[in-house]
């Protein structure tokens, strides 16, 4: 079995909402908006219609199940952050994604978890809890069972087979809470999804193009990296070995594998000629391209889409059902996936996952088809980045003034904040725009700090977050494009004691 490898995310901007009670100037434990996850202003081209197809929804619907999810995919990894040890997982209820449940063990961070717009649920056993069941049972049952994985919403570790009597004998002799355990005849079979397909001449590299391994393997494009200067994309690991040549879908020489792992992981990187330009994009045959932002992994129930090459609309949707899932192939078992019920077809192996802008993934495999209910798995992103060390390629969407510090702006404010302090600039109260325009912050504090930058806007009787810039380092950028009205800015020290200053230009 595979170790999995934490990496943390890039500087983005986000677009999320979310009602703050107003505070003190450097007052502790806020019910600060959570890191950010980046969201275009407009959904990738097809993906509006996809989503309402899928889904059972109205366009109309299916743009504010995206900006539900823009709002409270945030929350979910601030309150995981915060909650720590506690925390029993998270998941969107649907149709439409207004409601973020987070579970916990500790009934005291019920409150928290309220302040941060999220619905409190006191739960038995933590999510690491239940990964160690599920760890134990995977690899007990890997011959009985073709899919295992924690359920956050029953609390519980499922297992899907089609023997639930050898199964639950083999339970019984595994040594775990037996009452953590569920038990689910099924016959789900996941396979992998490599294939053989179509040619064209365009020698742009994105996401979901078809790419070939030898004289017969089709798998396609996941995301395009970089490690140092060299170019390349990520895919699965069983589409091929390290060495192994490849071809684009035009049948022009591509490049090489240059690492690869199948079973245990399902991830590759190919590093590509001069021939080939890589794009931050995800493309398909009809729909356009979809720009990527970052990487932020979304929570249960969340959307998520794949292209699909000659599809009237170009992308299969579904929802992002369990992370970390255990899967049996007929060529291994891959541990660590993530299960959604988006449908996948063969040549989808290696294909973009996104939800919304942000890359979610590889495809792994499936079940079912895209003609009856199905289900596919995917290999998580930032595992094959850290394993690499490689750069995902993403779209730019910071203000184009950065300079790389906080001089130049028309106003600019300075103090010193210890970690978990906040403050409200312009000095505790807030500035009026009576014009649609655009909204630069910068922030800038010591290095080995981490203090992050929110811009809210009032509406009605509460302030929403806006825009918001929280990586781990000292600086942070963002850039809004809002209508009239009042705006504030948010610094908050995420970590240790540090001055910073504040610059920021108003439309």
């Amino acid at each position: 079995m595979s170790r999995r490898h934490v990496i943390a995310p890039g500087c983005v901007l986000a677009i999320t909402a979310l009602t703050l009670a107003v505070a003190p100037a450097a007052a502790t434990r806020p019910a600060v908006p959570a890191r950010g996850a980046a969201v275009s202003a407009k959904p990738p081209p097809g993906m509006l219609e996809a989503l309402a197809r899928d889904f059972g929804l109205t366009k109309d619907e299916a743009q504010i199940r995206l900006l539900n999810e823009a709002r409270l995919t945030p929350i979910e990894a601030s309150l995981r952050r915060r909650i720590g040890d506690h925390y029993a997982g998270a998941w969107l209820i649907p149709p439409r994604a207004q409601t973020l449940v987070v579970a916990t063990t500790d009934p005291a961070d019920a409150s928290l978890i309220t302040a941060l717009d999220a619905q409190p649920l006191v739960v038995g056993r933590s999510l690491t809890d239940l990964e160690r069941v599920k760890e134990k049972l995977s690899q007990a049952l890997a011959t009985l069972s073709s899919v295992r994985y924690v359920d956050v919403r029953t609390n519980k570790v499922v297992i899907l087979t089609d023997n639930p009597t050898a199964v639950q004998k083999a339970i019984k002799t595994a040594n775990v809470d037996q009452a953590a355990v569920q038990v689910t005849a099924s016959t789900e079979r996941p396979r992998l999804l490599h294939a053989d397909s179509r040619a064209d001449s365009e020698t742009d590299l994105v996401g979901g193009q078809a790419y070939y391994v030898g004289a017969t393997t089709r798998c396609s494009v996941g995301f395009s990296v970089t490690k140092g200067a060299q170019n390349g994309f990520v895919s699965a690991g069983h589409c091929g070995k390290p060495g192994s040549a490849t071809v684009g879908f035009n049948r022009r020489p591509q490049g090489a594998v240059k690492g690869s792992a199948f079973p245990g992981d399902d991830f590759s990187w190919v590093a590509v000629n001069n021939d080939w330009t890589p794009q931050p994009l995800v493309g398909n045959d009809t729909a356009g391209t979809a720009h990527v932002y970052g990487a932020r992994q979304a929570v249960v129930g969340a959307s998520v889409c794949l292209p699909e090459s000659g599809a009237t609309l170009g992308w299969h949707c579904g929802t992002i059902q369990q992370h970390d899932v255990d899967v049996t192939y007929p060529r291994g078992v891959v541990d660590h996936l993530t299960r959604t019920s988006a449908c996948g077809s063969p040549g989808d192996s290696g294909s973009s996952v996104l939800s919304a802008d942000q890359a979610q993934g590889v495809v792994s495999g499936g079940s079912g088809s895209c003609d009856l209910a199905g289900f596919t798995y995917i290999q998580p992103i930032r595992e094959i980045l850290f394993a690499y060390d490689l750069t995902l390629m993403t779209s730019h969407t910071g203000p184009v003034m950065s300079t790389g510090n906080c001089g130049g702006y028309s106003a600019t404010f300075t103090g010193t904040l210890k970690s978990s302090q906040f403050v409200y600039q312009p000095r505790n109260r807030h500035y009026h725009s009576t014009v649609n325009g655009n909204h630069y912050g910068c922030l800038e504090s010591i290095p080995g700090s981490d203090l992050d930058l929110y811009l809210q806007k009032q509406i009605g009787s509460g302030w929403v977050t806006v825009a918001s810039s929280d990586s781990s380092h000292p600086f942070e950028e963002l850039k809004y494009t809002g209508t009239p009205g009042d705006y504030r800015y948010l610094v908050l020290a995420s970590g240790g004691t540090s001055t910073y200053t504040l610059g920021y230009t108003t439309p």
